[in-house]
């Protein structure tokens, strides 16, 4: 029986084990979470009661979180992308740039793009404020840490570019990187041009009307 995974396309972290999954031809199946699906959605929330995807079923198994969903295709689905480096030094990075950019790239993006969601009187301009200084720093940061990188970590595709395409993919949507990080920009095409990450982009792309700020023509 395969892995099932409960998620859609549209989310950047289901797009992030997607990724994975795409990297090594993993035979999966999608359980699209929608409300054309309620069957589905129940399932998925009797699975998970907090109701936050990407969640991947294998067997008896529940796997959460995308980052752990990643790992456990490593251990139980490899193939030749090992998105893990076997060094432990190396894959401590991995782990590290994993965390960057999920709680300072996508969870700054979150709180501008969340935010707006919000009634007018709710609004948080403040954190808003904080939110987009934080995406610029980031963007500073990175610009350092990528010159002469191909990859984020190490020489070879791995979890954190896993972890950064769709980061970068919907930050710049919120924040635009500013021109003069090069080296962001460049990082940030070579991830589209990524055939798993193409693919997930391309997949996602009929729920494009639904990006809160309004979708850019591009990518």
């Amino acid at each position: 029986m395969k892995p099932a995974l409960y998620a859609h396309p549209f989310s950047s972290y289901c797009q992030k084990a997607l990724i994975a999954l795409y990297e090594n031809n993993v035979d999966f199946e999608f359980r699209m979470l929608s409300a054309e699906n309620p069957s589905i959605l129940s399932e998925f929330e009797a699975l998970w009661p907090l109701k936050r995807f990407p969640i991947l079923v294998d067997g008896d198994r529940t796997v959460l979180e995308a980052s752990i969903i990643i790992e456990y295709l490593g251990l139980h689905y490899p193939g030749p992308v090992r998105l893990i480096p076997t060094d432990p030094d190396l894959a401590l990075q991995t782990r590290m740039l994993d965390r960057f950019f999920d709680n300072y790239i996508q969870g700054s993006q979150q709180k501008i793009v969340f935010d707006s969601l919000r009634n007018e009187k709710d609004r948080d301009a403040y954190g808003v404020e904080e939110a987009r200084s934080m995406l610029d720093r980031c963007y500073a940061w990175l610009d350092s840490h990528m010159e002469g990188r191909s990859w984020v970590a190490g020489e070879t595709f791995s979890l954190a570019d896993c972890s950064a395409a769709p980061a970068l993919f919907y930050a710049d949507w919120t924040k635009p990187i500013d021109p003069r990080f090069a080296n962001v920009h460049a990082y940030r095409r070579r991830l589209l041009e990524r055939p798993s990450f193409a693919r997930a982009v391309d997949e996602a792309r009929p729920y494009r009307a639904y990006f809160p700020l309004g979708a850019p023509d591009r990518d």
